[in-house]
């Protein structure tokens, strides 16, 4: 109902306004996108990204979908911060059933907590991608779950 009645949550209000951000659209994507040039446009829209991730590897994880695990080749600071936590670029070798001695290095980019950023050779675990098949998610290292 309009006046009185229960109205969206802030949560639900802010993803909405995240959404719009990173996707260009609606007043405050068309306000960020003109305000910010093309390049930090584009570095918002891969933060947003990258947090996004991160909420839906929590989903994954609570639905029980089985992680992969992988050895840190090596990790980069990107030099942005989401909730002051680091956005890093993670170049991992899988070492979990299937992953065979000539597989490709998988490179992520994704948030860390700043508590517990991983260092080469260390173990961390990945989850499937369902948005993109083939594709892995950072899901931590597994003493955090």
């Amino acid at each position: 109902m309009g006046f009185f009645g229960k109205g969206k949550s802030r949560e639900e209000k802010a993803a909405k306004i995240a959404e719009q951000v990173a996707g260009g659209k609606g007043f405050y994507g068309r306000m960020t996108r003109a305000t910010l040039g093309a390049e930090d446009y584009a570095k918002l829209q891969q933060s947003i990204g990258a947090y996004n991730s991160g909420a839906t590897v929590q989903q994954l994880l609570g639905m029980g979908v089985p992680t992969t695990t992988a050895v840190v080749v090596a990790i980069s600071d990107t030099g942005r911060l989401v909730n002051f936590d680091p956005v890093v670029d993670l170049i991992l070798q899988l070492t979990g059933a299937g992953a065979g001695a000539t597989a490709d290095p998988i490179t992520l980019q994704t948030i860390v907590s700043k508590l517990r950023i991983p260092r080469p050779g260390d173990q961390v675990l990945l989850i499937a991608d369902p948005a993109n098949p083939g594709g892995y998610l950072y899901a931590g290292d597994g003493a955090t779950q």
